[in-house]
């Protein structure tokens, strides 16, 4: 198939056009420009841009400096790229110019052909939708209007999930005791509830942690314009389009205290992937425990079963494999990865204006959804769906030469270590021994030895 092509002109000269792309000439030359990756900017963050411009043509209008018909039309187009409508028109490939600036005129470009469509009237990219903004202020805006949209709609309902789901099995686990490990190593008894509330007190720690980024992060540059000044904005133009965003999102987005420190750095994007990337780590810390207990189901731990979901092997039948924390765990080490290169575009900034935005934009709104769809996963199929092999699980606990740890205040640690050694070399339950090598009675073995005692700590007898 033949495509068409239109011809578009900027300041730089007439190019060609696909004939039915919304887009203008300085989206041409960057998607000429720029065949990096193949990956564009993701959905939240066209959302973003939708938004803001949509804000932007409302405060234009209640501060006098745009027409009503112009900025009725922007405001209609602008709502149309955030809901999605015009996603295959936003082609520019994430490694662009670092401020983001093709982006931002991307954006111009399809919402004033859209606008001027839908009005008959001539509205300019620049002059009309990208009126008191600038592409320094409008991408770190941009940045934080979809990363603080991703976490409280998509990520922090999600770790709460995860986190209640976790509590939900706990809670129908409660009477189970097993045997505890630490260094991979038999150690004291514990009940899986009190296994699996460190998971869950993991997860509300992390949802406390990305939380507490949200006030900076509703922190916003625009109204900077430029290098922060504000050149070419009304004074009040910040204020407006933060507080039109807050009431179309409910998120109390303001204009920044500073706009120099908000053109100029990321240090929020950083301290917000830092979260991320601690949350990763606990879900991969989940996760690999979720493998170790459903490891064999001869040779390994076998506490537990995981759903079975997929053959598991090419070549060995009826194998099956851990895939959902498989995917998490890979999941949550993309995150790990995104923040080491979140880190390095966050100090590279140079005076007015940090250059790697783009790529801040995009590792950081990756993260959110990976830890999001990641968590919802992993607490829907494997931790809803795991059974428990109660028998395996009371056979290890029966030989387990660690319980001796209980008699530790009765007949003292070097005595303790005498039998350990013995049970562990014979094969023999620790109670065998115990009775053998003192002169406890069975009554007082059963009192010091007794597992689910064990399990609610303290000294016993």
């Amino acid at each position: 198939m033949t495509t068409e092509y239109r011809v578009e002109r900027d300041s730089m000269g007439e190019l060609e056009v696909p004939a039915e792309a919304l887009w203008g000439a300085q989206t041409q030359r960057a998607v000429n420009n720029f065949p990096i990756s193949g990956m564009r900017l993701p959905r939240q963050f066209i959302r973003a841009l939708g938004l803001i411009k949509w804000a932007g043509a409302v405060a234009n209008q209640s501060l006098g400096l745009l027409p009503k018909g112009i900025a009725a039309a922007i405001e209609t187009a602008a709502l149309e790229v955030a809901e999605g409508q015009h996603d295959e028109h936003f082609p520019i490939d994430v490694f662009q110019t670092g401020s983001g600036t093709s982006s931002n005129m991307n954006a111009n470009e399809v919402i004033a052909r859209l606008a001027a469509q839908a009005s008959d009237e001539p509205i300019h990219p620049n002059d009309h939708v990208n009126m008191g903004q600038s592409s320094n202020d409008v991408i770190p805006s941009a940045i934080h209007v979809s990363a603080a949209l991703g976490v409280t709609e998509q990520l922090l309902p999600a770790l709460e999930h995860l986190a209640g789901t976790i509590e939900r099995k706990g809670n129908l686990l409660s009477r189970i005791v097993k045997t505890g490990r630490t260094h991979l190593m038999d150690a004291m008894p514990i009940r899986l509830d009190q296994e699996l509330s460190g998971w869950s007190a993991q997860v509300r720690a992390d949802y406390q942690r990305i939380s507490g980024a949200l006030p900076r992060l509703a922190s916003l540059a625009q109204g900077g314009t430029a290098v922060g000044t504000g050149i070419n904005a009304h004074p009040k133009f910040g204020a407006h389009v933060a507080a039109q965003l807050a009431s179309r999102t409910d998120i109390a987005f303001r204009a920044a205290d500073n706009y120099f420190e908000a053109l100029s750095c990321q240090d929020t994007a950083v301290e917000l992937s830092g979260q991320l990337k601690t949350t990763a780590v606990s879900v991969l810390k989940i996760s690999n425990d979720l493998r170790w207990m459903n490891s064999g189901p001869l040779a390994g731990f076998a506490e537990i079963a995981l759903p079975a979901l997929q053959p598991g092997s090419s070549i060995m039948p009826g194998k099956v494999n851990p895939v959902i924390p498989e995917a998490v765990a890979m999941a949550s080490a993309q995150v790990i990865g995104n923040d080491v290169a979140i880190t390095v575009a966050g100090q590279s900034g140079n005076f007015q204006l940090n250059v790697m935005l783009p790529v801040v934009a995009h590792n950081l709104l990756q993260s959110i959804e990976l830890l999001a769809n990641g968590s919802r996963a992993l607490a829907d199929t494997a931790i809803e769906g795991f059974t428990v092999n109660e028998e395996r699980l009371g056979e290890a606990l029966a030989r387990n030469p660690i319980l001796v740890t209980a008699l530790n205040h009765v007949i003292g640690y070097e005595k303790g270590t005498e039998i350990a050694k013995k049970a562990y070399l014979e094969g023999r339950p620790i109670r065998e021994v115990a009775a053998e090598e003192t002169d406890l009675s069975d009554e007082e073995l059963t009192l010091l030895l007794n597992p689910a005692e064990l399990a609610k700590g303290g000294v016993k007898g």
